[in-house]
């Protein structure tokens, strides 16, 4: 038996250039935080995202 992957692509802006990202949620775990680095300016910043029912419900960036 599998497990079925539940995942989600969404776009967010690096909070030091505002370049656009795209990064995969997890949307079976209800409350996540991760770091990931800008593509542009290589900094590193905080990803906060809240999930509810395989749906995002609320997604933010946080300078580190």
């Amino acid at each position: 038996m599998y497990a079925k992957i539940m995942e989600q692509t969404e776009s967010v802006a690096c909070p030091f250039c505002g370049q656009l990202s795209e990064v995969t949620v997890d949307v079976s775990v209800a409350h996540q935080r991760f770091i990931t680095d800008c593509e542009v300016c290589c900094r590193p910043f905080e990803v906060i995202v809240d999930c509810e029912n395989g749906e995002i419900t609320s997604l933010d960036t946080a300078a580190n």
